[in-house]
This record gives structure tokens, sequence and C-alpha cells, in this order.
């Protein structure tokens, strides 16, 4: 029987869902989506599935997890699928450009504050406790993702190989997740634990009534396309022909822009390649002032992965050009934003209605699960990572060959932080306190200890 695909292209909205209450849910979902992606996929679960009954369990649950399947934030991505499912590719450009518009408000001002009064005794106080108490909630994701994530001996394995990989012999993590997913592949086909048929399930297998289910047309696929990649980089283009191409705003909306097809896993698995490469290589900021920013996007609303238009403001606003530092700073979080968020809607529009066939898929499966592993192994570094440049005053990097090493400096241990971090781990494991109550209560720690010094 001939399907008619040109009118399966778009869901039908459901003529329960009005698009001005659906603007209203969604103005609520930005403004509730504290708590990195696990929090604000369940905002989007308590407000869509739980008390607007707009979207079935099943039907969430299907979009999710093709989310994960994608580069860059996947709660984000879940708000662009589901209001283009309830109300088409309009309220999903609203939904997404939403979910991300608070939070960019949010870090503009504090990176104009930083940058302005950074030296000022009170903002050093206020990022004292803010710090380990950051690390305690990496180290948190860390455990959250690795029960999930590992479940047999070959995923531990990849796990510790990436962590060796990017600690030690600075292995570039996209050629990282390129070489898990080969060896997913690999052992999928060998049928290891946890691969293959020995991993449960099918995907794909259960029924998802309203799905939408062909695929759509090339002609619509070539026009999405040509569409969001023209709206993702016509902009940095025109930048680079008014600044040059060695402008650092420019510089930043290509690296940005890069690093946004490679963000797989979320905003944990690829921010210690960011610190890697603004840090180290691009001097930009310092790891101190990385982990400034960590701390600003974690207390703001957003995805996590913000950070990086904080990253921007302040390599911009030192390097001006003909700019001022403010304007220059500014311009650097917009275009930085702009790379990093327009991608998603790519994805989900060009993507969407390939679902179930990506979900079908048991190789696409295996080499998702050994990425996924590899992603482990990543956070792990970023714990280190994080933890060496917050408790010491002073860690020294130290080349051996191919091999490179992170020493710190025992005498520059900073034992208040060290008690900090780790009464804010055991708020979150232990006593189950909220993110937002343990950096507040780290923030006013720290702001005491400073104060009483």
């Amino acid at each position: 029987m001939s399907v008619d695909l040109a009118a399966r292209q778009e869901p039908t909205p459901p003529a329960s869902v009005p698009f001005r209450a659906a603007l209203v849910v969604w103005c609520r979902v930005a403004a509730l989506s504290f708590g990195g992606p696990a929090g604000q996929i369940a905002v989007m679960q308590r407000i869509l599935v739980d008390e607007k009954r707009w979207v079935s369990q099943r039907r969430f649950l299907h979009a999710l997890n093709y989310c994960m399947l994608l580069p860059g934030p996947e709660a984000q991505q879940l708000a662009i699928y589901l209001a283009w499912l309830l109300n088409g590719t309009w309220a999903g450009i609203l939904a997404g450009t939403l979910f991300v518009l608070p939070g960019f408000l949010s870090i503009l001002g504090l990176s104009v504050l930083y940058a302005s009064f950074q030296g000022t005794a009170f903002v050093a106080a206020l990022f004292y406790g803010l710090k380990p108490a950051v690390v305690a909630v990496v180290a948190e994701a860390l455990l959250r993702v690795g029960r999930r994530a590992l479940r047999g001996r070959a995923q531990v394995a990849i796990a510790g190989l990436a962590f060796a990989a990017i600690f030690f012999f600075n292995v570039p993590f996209p050629l990282i997740l390129v070489l898990a997913g080969i060896a997913g592949w690999l052992l999928g086909r060998q049928g290891y634990a946890g691969f293959g048929s020995n991993s449960g399930p099918e995907l794909g297998d259960e029924e998802d009534e309203g799905i939408v289910r062909s695929l759509p047309s090339w002609k619509r696929s070539l026009v999405v396309a040509a569409t969001w990649l023209s709206i993702w980089w016509i902009p940095i283009g025109l930048l680079a022909l008014m600044l040059g191409r060695g402008s650092v705003v420019v510089r930043e909306g290509v690296f940005f822009g890069q690093t946004a097809v490679v963000t797989f896993g979320g905003a944990y698995s690829v921010l210690s390649y960011i610190a890697q490469r603004t840090v180290g290589d691009f001097h930009w900021l310092s790891a101190r002032e990385m982990l400034d920013g960590l701390g600003l996007a974690e207390t703001t609303p957003g995805p996590l992965i913000q950070v990086v238009q904080f990253v921007a403001f302040l390599g911009a606003y030192r390097r001006p050009g003909p700019l001022s530092p403010l304007l220059s700073g500014m311009l650097g979080s917009v275009i930085t934003t702009w790379a990093t968020f327009t991608p998603c809607f790519l994805w989900i529009f060009l993507g969407a209605p390939y679902i179930e066939w990506l979900r079908g898929r048991r190789a696409l499966s295996d080499a998702l699960t050994a990425i996924t592993a590899a992603v482990v192994g990543v956070i792990l570094n970023l714990t280190v990572w994080f933890s060496l440049h917050t408790l010491f005053a002073e860690v020294h990097q130290m080349a051996l060959g191919p091999l490179r090493l992170w020493i710190p400096e025992w005498r520059t241990l900073d034992p208040v932080a060290l008690l900090i971090a780790v009464a804010s781990a055991w708020a979150l494991l232990r006593a189950r306190a909220g993110l937002l109550p343990t950096l507040a209560a780290a923030t006013a720690a720290g702001m005491l200890w400073q104060w009483l010094r």
C-alpha cells in the first residue's frame, strides 16, 4: 500500500493543545530549567506528561531516546522535538530559543560583572566556596552516569582506556569517540556481554502510536539541511568578512561551531576537551577562571554547556581588536551561543522522521553503548582535572615523550576548600540535598571563611 510521505512530514498538532497554551508551558520550562539535563528533563516530564497529559509516557521516552543519540544538549533538543510534535516547526524554534534565553541573559550579565570586578574581594570570596562544590557536582555526575553506562567488563575497560587516552596522552576527544564507536561495533559482532544480542531487547521493538514512522522525501531533507546549515554558518562568515579571520570572535564562532558536532554524552563529557583547548592551547582564560565559569553555569537556568558563553566573553574581552572590550566580549558571547545551539534545530528537524530507523539498528546501538562508556572515562578526566586545579594553588604539567602528567604541589593544598568539597559531596550523595541548596551553602561557607581570614 502506498503512503503519501509529503502528507506525513509533520505530525498533526493535537486539537487540545492551542499554540498560546503551549507557549505558556515552554516559558515555564525555560524558567525552571535548573539542575542540568536530569532536572530539565524531569521538569518536562512533570509538566507535559503528568500535569498537562499532552504527551504520552511512551512518546516522551521515545523522543528522549532519540535526543540522547545526538551531539549537543539533550534537554534542549527534547524541548524542540516535543514542541515540533505538538505544534509544528515554528513551535520547535520557539521552544528551543526560550530554553536557552534565560541562561544566556544570566551568563551575559554575570560575565560582564566578572570581567569588570573579578579583582575585588567580593568576587574572590563568592567563588572560593563555589568552586569546590562544583567539583562535588562533577563527581556526582560521574557516579550517576557510571552506574547506568557500565554494565560489563568490556564497557569498564573502554571507560578506563578513554580516561588514560585523554588524561595521560592528550588524545583528542573526537578521536576517542570514533575509536569507541568502532570498538562497540566490533564487540557487538563478537557478541560480548553488553553488546549485540546480549545487550537486551532490540531497540525500536515497542509500539508508539502516533509517532512519525515514514521517511521524509530527499527533497525535504535537502531543504532542511541547506536552510539550517546556512542559518548556522552565514553569521560567522559575515563576521569573518567584517573583522578578519584572525579575530578572536570569529575563531570562537568556528571553534564552538565545530565542537557542537562532537558534544556527545552531555556537557560534562566535552568540557574537558573545551578546557584543554581554550585554556591550554588558545589561552583565552585560566584554569581557575574555567572553574568559575562552570560555577556560574551550574547556578543559572539553561543547559550546562552555556559555560562556553562565559569562556568566549573573557577571550574576546581580553583581545578586542578594533572593538571596545565590552562590545567584543558581548559579540563573542552571542556568536558562541549561536554556534553552539543552532545545530540542535538542524538535528531535530532533519532527523526526527528517522527515529524509528535509527532505533532499529543494532550496530548503531552497539556503537553508542561503547561511546557512552568512553564518556564515563572522559568525565573521570574532567573530575580529576577540576579537583587538582581547585584544591591546589599550583599544579605543574610534565611531559615524558607522549606521556603527560599533572603534578600538584602538595604544600599548596587548601584544606578549607577540600572540606567544602567533601561536605558538598556528602550533601549531594548521602543527604540527597538539592543542587541549588548545596551550591548556596558552599558559597556562603566560602564567603564566611574569606571574610574571617
